[in-house]
């Protein structure tokens, strides 16, 4: 059984979840648990790693109720930050960490939890509460044959369970999960190397990240052969996010393990307070920032230009920026008022025309991210060694006019970006430039000075289409509703970026 017959049966038995009052998106969390638990004992790290009594053997001989019961008991164990291993069994601390004399041999020597299982079980309780439907998902998990095929099938399967879930509930699925085919374009073209510090400051659940992993490990030869060193670099120094929501960080690490990377450089938090600043320099980003109000202005000290914005996308540009080492390179995406915006946006993009050469936007089409019905573009672009007159020129290349619109009934595929790749060229820095198009094609040069007589405004555009013929091409309900709430996002993002200038000039407008 191969890794798409695996996902459709493991996810088949989601539907009969739903008669257990459990979502999507708690099913996943559900499987994210027992498949940790199942893969420790494939792959023989339950001793150090889980108490005995608590391994994946003790939930598949316990029966009915006493299954459910004792899985509850194993979630509540892990996820207390108390727990310790003893010799025999688990042990947690009672509150003040103080034990009586008659315990104390029992703890003298028990250590705490992995670092990897604490944060995976953090929190964690079940949503199950019929004990078949626990039955059901332990005997479909314990009874495929995992290893019939290369090493890395977990992470297929377990990737394939993010994209159904992404797929099934598209208004909330946005905020963590990018276009596998996007990812993989992205990653091609930045060319990520061993060696490098890799870096997603909205990490989401590893798509970045692991796929710079996969292209490295497939693309370099002698990379199983590189030395200690350098192999404990790529394996816990070399893969480096971060993601700000609990539940959204399990299924972040979960991947992570499944792909055999043990990164020391994986937290939890906002990238835009303080605690962002941990992340440290980077020789590659590759990041798709989240959209929309962020409920406050940034908190960090050092994101000086966009200090009073209260939305996501212009303070995780501004990060970007600061965090590439000189030489370094990002694929960054944003949506379309990140090229217009005035007051904040423009100096945004001033500091990055000055700091960085902005040599690529990709003007994506519509219907490719589930949540996010607003407009998009990559820019691609390069950390200068100054920080001023690094961008000299600007290619576009408008993949979104007289395209079609996409959505459950037409996906986007590799073969969409097949033009663009090869009008990117082969440099991961832009050196390699197809011919420019002209107004009747694709691919266009602007000069930094034709940039500047726009007001550094960035959202060119020469092929034209009437947006609401493409829309009248939509069939599919979902597809409709997606464009409709990118419509009202969009008109949202306006009405805030009017009031955060207004709010500059007056404050008490803001206030």
């Amino acid at each position: 059984m191969n890794a798409n017959a695996i996902v459709q049966k493991l996810w088949r038995l989601c539907t009969v979840l739903r008669k257990d009052g459990i979502t999507y998106q708690q099913y996943v969390t559900e499987l994210t648990y027992l498949l940790f638990l199942k893969m420790m004992a494939e792959r023989n790290r339950e001793t150090g790693s889980l108490p005995k009594g608590m391994r994946w053997a003790d939930i598949v001989a316990a029966n009915g109720l006493a299954k459910l019961e004792h899985y509850r008991k194993i979630l509540v164990t892990l996820s207390a930050t108390t727990t310790r291993l003893g010799k025999d069994d688990a042990l947690i601390l009672p509150p003040g960490g103080s034990v009586t004399p008659d315990e104390s041999n029992r703890y003298a020597n028990a250590q705490p939890l992995p670092d990897l299982v604490q944060k995976i079980f953090d929190g964690a309780s079940t949503f199950l509460r019929e004990p078949q439907n626990l039955t059901a998902l332990v005997t479909a998990i314990d009874e495929l044959d995992w290893f019939s095929e290369e090493r890395d099938q977990f992470g297929d399967i377990y990737e394939g369970l993010l994209q159904k879930n992404a797929e099934e509930t598209k208004r909330g699925a946005g905020q963590y999960f990018t276009p596998r085919v996007l990812i993989e374009l992205l990653v091609r073209l930045m060319q990520p190397k061993p060696g490098e510090a890799i870096q997603d400051p909205a990490a989401g659940t590893g798509g970045f990240l692991i796929a710079a992993d996969r292209y490295m490990r497939a693309r370099t030869d002698d990379y199983l052969n590189l030395g200690e060193r350098e192999r404990d670099f790529q394996k816990r120094q070399a893969i480096r996010g971060m993601e700000n929501v609990p539940g959204t960080l399990r299924l972040l690490l979960m991947n992570l393990y499944l792909h055999d990377i043990d990164s020391d450089h994986i937290d939890l938090g906002d990238t835009l307070s303080d605690k962002g600043k941990g992340l440290g320099r980077a020789d590659l980003i590759l990041t798709n920032p989240p959209f929309g109000p962020a409920g406050g202005a940034t908190t960090r000290d050092d994101l000086s230009v966009t200090a009073s914005v209260a939305s996501y996308q212009l303070p995780f540009v501004e990060h970007c920026i600061r965090a590439l080492q000189p030489g370094g390179r990002a694929a960054i995406v944003v949506p379309d008022n990140v090229l217009f915006e005035d007051g904040r946006g423009r100096q945004l993009r001033q500091m990055m025309m000055d700091w960085c050469d902005l040599h690529t936007i990709l003007r994506l089409p519509t219907g490719i991210f589930y949540a996010q019905g607003v407009k998009t573009n990559v820019i691609f672009l390069t950390r200068g060694r100054a920080q001023i007159g690094n961008t000299k020129s600007v290619w576009i290349y408008d993949l979104r006019a007289l395209m079609p619109k996409f959505g459950k009934t037409a996906p986007l595929m590799d073969v969409h970006f097949k033009d663009f790749e090869q009008a990117f060229g082969t440099d991961p820095y832009g050196a390699k430039r197809g011919k420019d198009e002209g107004e009747a094609g694709r691919w266009r040069m602007f000069k930094r000075e034709e940039i500047a007589r726009r007001s550094d405004n960035l959202d060119i555009t020469w092929l034209r289409e009437a947006e609401e013929e493409a829309e009248e091409r939509l069939t599919e309900p979902d597809d409709i509703a997606a464009a409709i709430l990118g419509h009202l996002q969009a008109a949202t993002l306006e009405i805030e970026t009017l009031m955060g200038e207004l709010g500059d000039e007056f404050p008490e407008v803001a206030g």
